[in-house]
């Protein structure tokens, strides 16, 4: 079983990424940690709790992660895409369940000083959490199995401007940290959900 954080800001699109991960039968999810982006980190935080009692996971832990960017100010929630709850206007009742009351970054560090060498670090939100706990612990690279992160784009147009994809633009001054530390990474940027099949 691969061990396996998803940190993340649920978001339509990442509630089907956390929807693969509790159903792949080879992947042992830790946590989720969560951040803002898709909605405020209040309302991703529930959103994580709901999507994991949905799905029967309620005893996996959630941390609650970065409310806003290292350095900028934060950009508006693109609630004309994901609705102002995060999940297409569904209006949920709020979770029963809580957070941990440790944050993201603390949780990030913890478990891989828990499972050195074992777990998969999977990014599909803006990257300021990761920043975070390389902050608390600069050795944080060579604990962790693998770095995945989705985020940037290349041959593509990007999702918020031409030469701007959503993850790396809510936080660039995290994605300069981390792209720019020495981990086992890898980037899966815009131009991969968007590949013209055509062409393959």
């Amino acid at each position: 079983m691969q061990k396996i954080i998803l940190d993340t800001d649920p978001g339509i699109d990442d509630a089907q990424a956390i929807a693969f991960v509790v159903a792949h039968p080879e992947l042992d999810l830790l946590g989720l940690t969560t951040v803002f982006g898709n909605a405020d980190v209040e309302t991703t935080t529930n959103n994580a709790l709901i999507i994991l009692e949905a799905f029967g996971c309620s005893a996996v832990p959630v941390a609650k992660g970065a409310a806003q960017p290292l350095s900028q100010a934060r950009m508006p929630a693109p609630d004309f895409v994901h609705g102002r709850d995060g999940l297409g206007n569904l209006n949920l009742a709020k979770s029963e369940n809580t957070a941990l009351d440790e944050p993201a970054a603390e949780f990030i560090v913890r478990m891989a000083n828990q499972f050195p060498g074992e777990i998969s670090l999977v990014a599909v939100g803006p990257l300021t959490n990761i920043a975070e706990a390389v902050r608390l612990d600069p050795s944080l690279a060579s604990k962790l199995k693998e770095l995945v992160v989705m985020g940037g784009t290349v041959h593509r147009f990007g999702n918020v401007s031409p030469v701007a994809e959503a993850n790396f633009i809510n936080d660039p001054h995290a994605a300069d940290i981390v792209c720019g530390f020495d981990w086992p990474l890898r980037i899966i940027g815009l131009d991969v959900p968007r590949c013209d099949v055509t062409r393959l």
